[in-house]
């Protein structure tokens, strides 16, 4: 049977609804209702999938009992025995898939799920190493969304003088961007020999990353008169001319002090829509955080200060090892992981989630 108690537990409460909500639509006296009724009616269609599946799972799961004590059966011919074993075998992958898809459907929904996201790269803790890293995360994540058929828009970066960044942020556009990439925000740490480094020592150094569903702007509105807009002369590698016009935006959200920049493209408008684009996306978080203190303290958790203590994941080079200290996860494989095959980790990051909405959700003891 399903191995999670709070899962189990829920299960039981919403069955023994569904059976009271069909007593209730027989009653006399609500039936003389019609908002009760159409109440009822309502709450019950909602409860009917979930718990059609746990009485298949129920089913399923007293055959298999029935087939593993035909197992047991010592005086069995080995013919039928083989038999047995494989349409033992076939009932209990069937039992996972159930699980899964009870899993699945008792998992609250996360509304922002299918949204583009912009991925905010910054260099902490360890110079020049910490930005090209940085540039390595880059490069993870567009290979990452290439190969989900993704669209990737560089927005803006700050490229250091060797092939890093200080600074660099992506929007990411494709279904489900959002659900997969979420748990990428946080500190993540390095080990590694730094290119520059001639005595061959091992150094530590860390990268936070922030990804931000992107916000429409039906979901925020922006007051024009609250905006600071300067505009600057780009810098860095951008071909002639990029340091001798005003194409670079700078847009300060008064209210708030949040600020964003963006100096990539050639044309002011353009640089100006995608700060905008960015800024929404802040914004909208930082309102959400506002209204919810477990939402503020988990971003705080999250993005954390860029220090090495702080991580969510540890990438070590030497040991060819990527691991995920929030779930305790740990791969031989960080050579394919940074080129992009990062399914596994976010897969284990998805499930370890859904466990948690579950517990988050179990019925309260009686005790």
């Amino acid at each position: 049977m399903v191995d999670s108690v709070a899962l189990v537990q829920r299960l039981e409460v919403m069955s023994r609804r569904y059976q009271e909500l069909a007593q209730l639509l027989t009653d006399p006296a609500v039936f003389a209702n019609p908002e009760l009724v159409q109440r009822y009616a309502k709450e019950r269609a909602g409860l009917a999938e979930v718990v059609d599946r746990y009485e298949a799972l129920q089913r399923l799961e007293r055959t298999i009992r029935e087939t593993e004590a035909m197992a047991r059966d010592g005086k069995m011919e080995p013919e039928l025995r083989a038999l047995v074993a494989q349409e033992l075998d076939e009932l209990r992958r069937k039992r996972a898939d159930s699980e899964a898809e009870l899993t699945t459907l008792l998992t609250p929904k996360d509304p922002r799920d299918q949204k583009n996201v912009f991925i905010e790269i910054r260099a902490g803790t360890g110079g020049e190493e910490a930005a090209l890293f940085a540039s390595d995360l880059m490069r993870m994540y567009t290979k990452y969304a290439e190969q989900r058929g993704w669209r990737v828009e560089l927005i803006t970066s700050s490229p250091t003088g060797i092939g890093g960044f200080k600074e660099v942020i992506l929007l990411v556009e494709g279904r489900g961007a959002f659900s997969r990439l979420k748990f990428e925000s946080g500190v993540h740490r390095v080990q590694r020999v730094p290119e520059t480094e001639a005595s061959g020592r091992v150094h530590t150094s860390a990268v936070t990353v922030a990804v931000l569903p992107e916000a429409e702007e039906i979901e925020l509105q922006i007051d024009p008169t609250e905006l600071r807009v300067d505009t600057f002369c780009a810098s860095g590698p951008g071909g002639q001319g990029v340091n001798t016009t005003h194409s670079a935006v700078r847009i300060t959200h008064l209210p708030t002090g949040v600020v964003v920049s963006c100096q990539d493209e050639r044309s002011q408008i353009k640089n100006r829509a995608k700060a905008m684009r960015v800024l929404r996306a802040r914004l909208l978080e930082t309102a959400q955080a506002a209204q919810t203190a477990e939402i503020a303290r988990d971003r705080k958790m999250q993005i954390g200060s860029g220090d090495r203590s702080e991580k969510i994941r540890t990438y070590n080079f030497p040991q060819n090892r990527i691991t995920d200290h929030r779930i305790g996860m740990s791969l031989r494989r960080l050579s394919e992981v940074i080129e992009g095959d990062l399914d596994e980790v976010l897969d284990a990051l998805a499930s370890a989630e859904q466990a948690r909405q579950l517990e988050l959700q179990a019925p309260a003891s009686d005790n």
